[in-house]
């Protein structure tokens, strides 16, 4: 006998990170530094900010990783897909309201190559956190 599961789309979580999540206009990642808030929880420091601007996706992110701290190029890299698919698997913790348009910023202030179940603890931790005080900021 043949068992037939039915799955609702809503079901389904879609582990995405598409383009328009990045955060790329140097207007945009300007306007978040220099008005943006910010909070340290190693190797990360999040800044974050509360945007008017409704051509933009409500949740738009950017990650850097310091040259100064990390020479070769290999590295830097190798930590920005490890922070970017920590991310796109853990993003649904920051569910926020579709009329709240966030940009923020990771910046990987470690000294050291960390692993990725390490880098994934630390953004999940980052992410509730930052989950934490926009509810209390905006709400």
């Amino acid at each position: 006998m043949k068992t037939r599961f039915k799955i609702s789309i809503l079901q389904v979580k879609r582990f995405t990170f598409r383009k328009k999540e990045r955060l790329c206009r140097k207007k945009y990642i300007r306007e978040l530094f220099e008005k943006g808030s910010s909070f340290f929880l190693f190797p990360f420091k999040i800044l974050y900010l509360i945007h008017t601007h409704t051509d933009v996706a409500n949740l738009q992110i950017l990650i850097s990783v310091s040259k100064k701290h990390h020479k070769k190029a290999v590295d830097r890299n190798l930590l920005k897909r490890r922070i970017r698919e920590a991310y796109r698997i853990n993003k649904h913790i920051l569910e926020i309201n579709p009329d709240k348009n966030i940009f923020f910023a990771y910046i990987y202030v470690g000294g050291e190559v960390l692993p990725f179940n390490q880098i994934e603890l630390k953004l999940k931790q980052a992410l509730i956190r930052l989950k934490y005080i926009l509810g209390t900021e905006v709400a």
